[in-house]
């Protein structure tokens, strides 16, 4: 089954410059919104308190988070857990810097969240304190940094280092992305949107590959094609791929925003944001900068050495 026929000869390469340009302003606006306003941490990496409660009948979380504001609790964010009649409440510390609660603070602030909502029943108390969200945070990033290193490694490897400087450059990109609009719409970041932008950088290189393992393809098939006409011939052939596997995945993922519940939202905008631009950027980042890198037949066709055979 295919999308587009096998032979379709869009020129993909003629609008890598207007490209580039979206691709600054998209990264560049990203990057201020990082440094002007940060990332929304979640309890995950803050710190702090998360208490599961349960009704006997269904929750009305705009009552529980009014109720919670009341007794002074501002930041609270309240979710349903599991089934309608479950509910979780993550409780952010006001400080920046937390100080590590005692066994009898807790139990008094677990209590003062009690009385003031009526039928519920406590399930589960957890404590997650501020060294804790601080090392989360910090392997989190070397999560990503390793992740990053090892496919710049990979693909040198396998293909020439123009392929790894452009994967890479596109790799950093997406990310970025992600993480400027959770910046600027102040998205609650945590580590299951943390495990999504992972999952999108493994998205965006699969695809990624797909491209460069076709343009070498390409350049032993048409040995009089520049790596321009190389690259847009691979493009080409690889795009009902492309955009079969970009559309049935981002079906599943807009599923589980949409009916996954509050706690799979971030995880799943990450992916919706990630699939899309990382398809984008498997094309006018990482294919156009190897081009413009200076990608020749040279570099990936080994030249044979010419064998003297006079005795």
């Amino acid at each position: 089954m295919e999308f587009f026929k096998h032979n379709t000869k869009i020129d993909f390469m003629a609008q890598r410059k207007w490209a580039a340009v979206l691709s600054i302003i998209l990264f560049s606006l990203s990057l201020i919104s990082l440094a002007y306003h940060g990332l929304t941490w979640g309890l995950d990496f803050t710190g702090g308190t998360q208490i599961q409660v349960s009704y006997p009948q269904a929750a009305d979380l705009t009552q529980i988070q009014d109720n919670l504001e009341k007794a002074g609790f501002k930041d609270a964010v309240v979710i349903s857990y599991g089934t309608s009649k479950d509910v979780l409440i993550s409780l952010v510390p006001k400080e920046s810097k937390p100080a590590m609660m005692d066994e009898k603070a807790q139990t008094a602030m677990v209590n003062q969240v009690l009385s003031v909502l009526p039928g519920a029943k406590m399930d589960q108390v957890n404590y997650i304190g501020p060294q804790v969200g601080q090392e989360m945070a910090s392997k989190g990033l070397i999560a990503i940094v390793i992740a990053l290193l090892g496919t710049m490694v990979y693909i040198a490897f396998r293909f020439d280092m123009r392929f790894a400087i452009g994967s890479t450059v596109a790799l950093i990109h997406d990310p970025v992305i992600i993480l400027g609009v959770f910046s600027f719409f102040h998205i609650e970041f945590n580590l299951i949107a943390l495990a999504a932008v992972l999952t999108v950088i493994g998205y965006s290189l699969n695809d990624t590959i797909v491209i460069f393992d076709r343009v070498r393809e390409n350049f032993r098939k048409f040995r009089k094609a520049d790596a321009l006409e190389v690259m847009n011939q691979s493009i080409n052939q690889t795009l009902s791929r492309t955009i079969m596997t970009s559309a049935l995945t981002l079906t599943v993922v807009l599923a589980l925003f949409f009916l996954g519940g509050s706690l799979l939202h971030g995880f799943s905008l990450a992916l919706i944001i990630g699939i899309i631009v990382g398809t984008y950027s498997s094309i006018y980042v990482a294919g156009s900068l190897t081009i413009s890198l200076g990608l020749t037949r040279a570099h990936l066709i080994a030249v044979p050495k010419e064998v003297d055979e006079r005795p």
